[in-house]
Formats: structure tokens, C-alpha cells, sequence
């Protein structure tokens, strides 16, 4: 079965079986001196990329090179740029207000996941039925009802136990969202952040849930086994 039918068909069944609102979004990482994908838009204006998940959730299909990066967190979390001083000091976190001390600040930016500077080209998102490239991550945004049932389907739905998720205060989509299940293989989710809450559509009910591509075919085949039973039941209230 071609990718391009794999990701309908997956859409499809989280789409139906979870209720979403919004498409899940394809991310690929374009890294540097790989061919860069036609059939992509090149936004007229840079985009963060959690601007750029949003907008992808609602149907566009976009190329977002570095030169476009918007968000200088974001950018330097994901390859493209050095974290300027600021960031890296924890200044510009620590001015935001959510940090009691500039030291707390830099602990974070030191501990997120993050790429090489430099080592990527470009980010690729699509709304999954669209994607024509494999995703490296797909993203979904909904409410915590909705998203919580990828963690028994990513996890404890075939082999029990617990769930251990990864997540910060700032750089809810670009580092928790993406780049953490990129770099580990594991689902993650975040609650969202003052970034992507302040500069996108996100509301303030939905969260995010990042799924590396590797594991999509097993947790898509779990979602479609429990949308037959315990996500319809759960949800009729006595």
C-alpha cells in the first residue's frame, strides 16, 4: 500500500474514531542538502511552528525554510539556527514572566530536545490526508478526552504498564510536540505553551499529542479497535 493511501486511511480513522475537530498535521524534516519538495506553499510571511501546525490542521500544505522561521526558540530547537544569547541565557524566557529567575530559565532551554544549528533545511506540514511526503511526526490537537486515548493505544493497550511524558512550560509544539517523539520514538504530549497560546488559534480546551511515524500503523490499528467499544461507551453518560 503507497504512503500517500496510508496516510487517508490513518486520518481517516483518528478523524472518526476520536471525534477531532482538526486533521492531524504530517510533519517532515527537511534536513540540510535534501531536495526541497514541490507542491509545498512558501508562506508569503515567516511562520513559528506552531503557526504554521494551525495552519496546516485547517487544510494548507506548507514549506517553511529557514529564512521563514519565525520564531528564533523554535528555529534553534529544530536545526535551523544557533539559540541566539537571550534565549540561551534564559533572559528572554525569564522576561516573559513565567520563570521566577533568569537561572530557571537557562535550566530549560538546556534540558529541551533540540537538532544541530544548521543540520535542517526546511520543515514540511500537510494535513495527513494530503501528505506526499512520510512524515518524520504527526501532530494532533484536540481535547484532552480526545487525546488521551493515543496513550493507551501508544502504550498500555498491548503491553500495560505506565506512561512517562516529557514536557515543558515553553515550546509546546516544536520541542514537546515534534522533536521530542522525533528524537526518541515515543509519543508525547504537551498542554500547550504561552507561545503557541498566544500567537495561534489554538483554543484554550485543546492540547497536543506528538506520535513519531514509526509507531502510527500500530497506534491507528488500536484507536480503530477501541473507537468499536470503549471510546464509544466512555463517552455515554449514565
Amino acid at each position: 500500500m503507497e504512503w500517500m493511501t496510508i496516510c487517508m486511511e490513518d486520518s481517516r480513522t483518528l478523524m472518526e474514531s476520536l471525534g477531532l475537530k482538526y486533521e492531524p498535521v504530517a510533519i517532515s524534516l527537511i534536513r540540510k542538502g535534501e531536495a526541497i519538495p514541490e507542491g509545498y506553499a512558501r508562506p508569503d510571511k515567516p511562520l513559528r511552528h506552531c503557526q504554521a501546525i494551525m495552519r496546516a490542521r485547517r487544510g494548507e500544505m506548507l514549506l517553511v525554510q529557514a529564512d521563514r522561521q519565525a520564531c528564533p526558540v523554535g528555529a534553534s530547537s529544530l536545526g535551523f539556527v544557533q539559540a541566539p544569547e537571550k534565549v540561551a541565557s534564559g533572559e528572554f524566557h525569564h522576561n516573559m514572566g513565567i520563570y521566577a529567575e533568569q537561572a530557571a530559565a537557562r535550566a530549560t532551554i538546556e534540558q529541551r530536545p533540540s537538532l544541530e544549528a544548521g543540520s535542517m533545511e526546511a520543515t514540511a506540514l500537510a494535513p495527513l490526508s494530503k501528505a506526499t511526503l512520510k512524515p518524520d511526526v504527526v501532530v494532533m490537537t484536540g481535547t484532552p478526552e480526545q487525546m488521551f486515548w493515543i496513550l493507551p493505544a501508544a502504550t498500555t493497550f498491548s503491553n500495560g504498564g505506565r506512561v512517562t511524558v516529557d514536557m515543558a512550560a515553553v515550546q509546546a509544539a516544536c520541542a514537546d510536540a515534534t522533536l521530542k517523539p522525533y528524537l526518541t520514538g515515543h509519543v508525547n504530549i504537551s498542554l500547550g505553551c504561552f507561545g503557541c497560546r498566544k500567537t495561534t488559534d489554538i483554543a484554550p480546551e485543546e492540547m497536543l499529542v506528538g506520535i513519531p511515524v514509526d509507531r502510527m500503523r500500530e497506534i491507528v490499528a488500536a484507536v480503530r479497535e477501541m473507537g468499536e467499544g470503549p471510546i464509544p461507551k466512555s463517552r455515554e453518560k449514565a
